[in-house]
């Protein structure tokens, strides 16, 4: 999988949800799957679905991947507005329609969880335009008060719902410090991911737009019960990863969820913190495959 910013934007192509473009794509499998259903993989805050790269190629051994940049991060339109996970969840939704998906497995990170569970929640009321068959769940807050918010996230939520142009004004490095703070000690991330995650965060203005981008944790405490909800009593299969030393998304997350749904398999991948896509992505790649096909 070429992982230039270039090659990656060719990947896939954007679409018009509501007068905003959002890029998508739709990754062909290696080699025919059968009837197995093509993987949904939702990215977290503050990054974009170009974290998926280092595991798509065992990812799409048989199945197809679809990957979506929420409007406000990534490749997709970043246009100075409220942002929430009801917008989020739109724009899957639109992107699952484009492709003529009906029924998909639901893989998520970080952001993506609550994103994947608000479209739980929509299925749960008969309203979702497709069907899920079986999840996993990686690293993201499900139980937000258990979360501990970092120094920049909690900046970001003091500072007004607008876009703050002084928030990228140094090019991007506090967002590349930030990013690799949640990484576990002595990850071994290339430079060059780092990089091309802190200009694709910046591109058309996204770093100013960090302030507006990060009031889905806002939703979240507004409708606290509708997301965790969801994503526990969703009927469909389900099994956890998690990166035992992630410092925001502890993993008594993981352990909580589990107690919940004990019949959910939980891999806990030691010495990997918030990002195990990208620390430990053959490690990653491996029980996400191990996980779909026994759920």
């Amino acid at each position: 999988m070429a992982t230039g910013i270039e090659e990656w934007e060719a990947f896939g192509q954007s679409i018009d949800v509501g007068g905003e473009q959002v890029w998508c794509a739709r990754l062909a499998a290696a080699a025919d799957g059968g009837d197995e259903a093509p993987i949904l993989a939702l990215h977290g805050f503050p990054t974009c679905s170009y974290d998926w790269t280092p595991v798509l190629p065992a990812l799409q051994a048989a199945r197809d991947v679809v990957v979506i940049d929420v409007p406000g991060f990534g490749l997709s339109a970043k246009p100075d507005r409220r942002y929430g996970l009801g917008s989020a969840a739109d724009a899957v939704e639109a992107a699952v329609a484009h492709f003529g998906i009906t029924h998909l497995d639901l893989l998520t990170h970080d952001m993506g969880d609550s994103v994947g569970g608000e479209l739980l929640a929509r299925d749960l009321d008969g309203s979702l335009g497709f069907s899920v068959g079986r999840r996993v769940l990686t690293n993201g807050s499900i139980y937000l008060e258990m979360a501990h918010l970092t120094d920049g996230q909690q900046l970001l939520l003091s500072l007004a719902d607008e876009r703050n142009d002084a928030v990228g004004a140094d090019g991007g490095a506090a967002f590349a410090r930030g990013v690799t703070a949640t990484f576990a000690p002595g990850s071994p991330i290339a430079a060059d991911e780092i990089d091309a995650l802190t200009r694709l965060a910046a591109r058309d203005g996204g770093l100013g737009m960090l302030p507006r981008t990060i009031r889905y944790i806002e939703d979240r405490r507004a409708d606290e019960r509708r997301f965790p909800g969801a994503i526990e009593s969703h009927p469909s299969p389900v099994g956890v990863i998690w990166g035992a030393l992630d410092p925001v998304s502890v993993v008594a997350m993981a352990h909580r969820f589990v107690d919940v749904r004990p019949e959910a398999p939980l891999i806990v991948l030691d010495d990997v913190g918030h990002y195990p896509m990208l620390e430990a992505p053959d490690r990653f790649a491996a029980a996400v495959r191990d996980l779909l096909s026994r759920l």
